[in-house]
């Protein structure tokens, strides 16, 4: 019996084994979920010169749980790295390109060339944003030629076989609200409606998403002795009543989506989803930016990320998650403007957090990611390390 029972075990003990290397070969290559992703996407921007390279990125968002990913525009580099691993991108088109987009030859050009090839190597595209903020500047040109690019690439998924699978829109500026609070008065500048009828108007026939830019860091900012701390944070406060609605604002990113909301409603649409496309805090700034510090960037971030994780909608619409994608995932160095613009970022460039939320990932070493050499020399040690523990089992 006891020969039966120690044959018996060591059979177990082997078949253990042999599954866990092979459990942790599929892991590494990005074909098991080992927990649940995060609700929340992130910005990767890429205005810096000391990043790690996109093969290291991919790497660093599976160890952090985080599926989606928005970009400012379609670098091969990037999709080619996380492709096998499940992660939902937005990849965008530069205000630079919008004007040729209308013509739908050169839609159709661009998408052959950016979108196309990664589909069918296995990507996730889910979604284009043609431009950024057109409507914050004064480039009436610009503005004018949003809209007929935006249906250009649409019609021209259509005719490639990829309507229904890619969304197509925009992101705008928080700055094309002319009234924003209270919540449900929210409304559009007078100078962007007759370009948003139409817009929405398309938005909701395609189905796709209002993306809007949400920083409450701008209003305390700009009047941080007239704007609670504890409300843009997410901190406890008393909280703010909409006298229209009697709904119970405790944070400003809410009542800004909850704006949105009703500024879309009011040019007469309800079917509409709103979704953050950036959001986020600086951990540092020049001496008149208020309030950019780690402690409040961190407090900012991890706030909102308890806040997705409970899948809490806004007081409008408490039954929709609020969809979210932070801005952003390194500090950028070489972009302009003031300090804080440079120091956005949850990590710095050797993949260190800038302030502790919990988020603690994996950056491999330059060399180890260099190329997939590294990985599979790895997996050839976990398996001679399987063949040697079964023969000593067996033995």
């Amino acid at each position: 019996m006891a020969t039966a029972a120690r044959a018996a075990s060591c059979t177990t003990a082997a078949r253990v084994v042999l599954v866990l290397p092979i459990i942790l070969v599929l892991i590494m290559a990005g074909q098991v979920r080992v927990a649940e992703a995060l609700s929340i996407g992130v910005n990767y921007g890429q205005i810096a010169n000391n990043l790690p390279s996109p093969a290291r990125v991919s790497w660093l968002l599976r160890s952090l749980k985080i599926s989606k990913v928005k970009l400012f525009d379609a670098d091969p580099h990037v999709l080619r790295a996380f492709l096998g691993t499940g992660v939902e991108f937005v990849v965008g088109i530069g205000n630079e390109a919008v004007l040729s987009m209308a013509s739908p030859a050169a839609a159709e050009a661009w998408l052959q060339l950016h979108v196309v090839p990664h589909l069918r190597a296995g990507a996730r595209i889910t979604c284009i944003t043609v431009g950024n903020e057109v409507f914050k500047g004064n480039d009436t040109v610009l503005q004018a030629s949003l809209l007929p690019a935006m249906r250009s690439v649409h019609q021209a998924l259509g005719a490639l076989g990829l309507q229904g699978r890619v969304n197509v829109t925009t992101a705008h500026s928080l700055d094309i609200m002319g009234v924003s609070y209270p919540p449900s008065a929210g409304a559009f500048h007078p100078s962007a409606v007759p370009h948003l009828q139409p817009f929405l108007a398309f938005l909701s026939a395609t189905r796709a998403p209002f993306l809007i830019n949400c920083y409450p860091y701008f209003a305390y900012k700009d009047d941080p002795g007239r704007v609670p701390l504890e409300y843009v944070l997410f901190q406890p406060n008393a909280g703010v009543v909409d006298q229209h609605t009697r709904l119970i604002y405790d944070n400003m990113l809410y009542a800004q989506v909850d704006a949105v909301y009703a500024a879309i409603q009011a040019l007469g649409h309800t079917d509409i989803d709103v979704k953050v496309s950036e959001t986020g805090w600086p951990s540092r700034g020049d001496p008149d930016e208020a309030g950019a510090t780690p402690q409040n960037a961190g407090t900012y971030i991890g706030n909102l990320l308890r806040r997705i994780e409970m899948k809490q909608g806004t007081p409008l619409r408490p039954q929709v998650p609020i969809d979210v994608y932070v801005f952003a995932l390194f500090n950028e160095n070489l972009k302009p403007g003031p300090a804080s613009e440079r120091n956005y970022g949850l990590f710095y460039p050797d993949g260190t957090p800038v302030y502790n939320v919990g988020l603690r990932g994996y950056l491999p070493p330059l060399a180890s990611a260099a190329s997939r050499g590294g990985a599979l020399q790895v997996i050839h040690w976990f398996l001679l390390i399987a063949i040697a523990s079964v023969a000593f089992f067996l033995s």
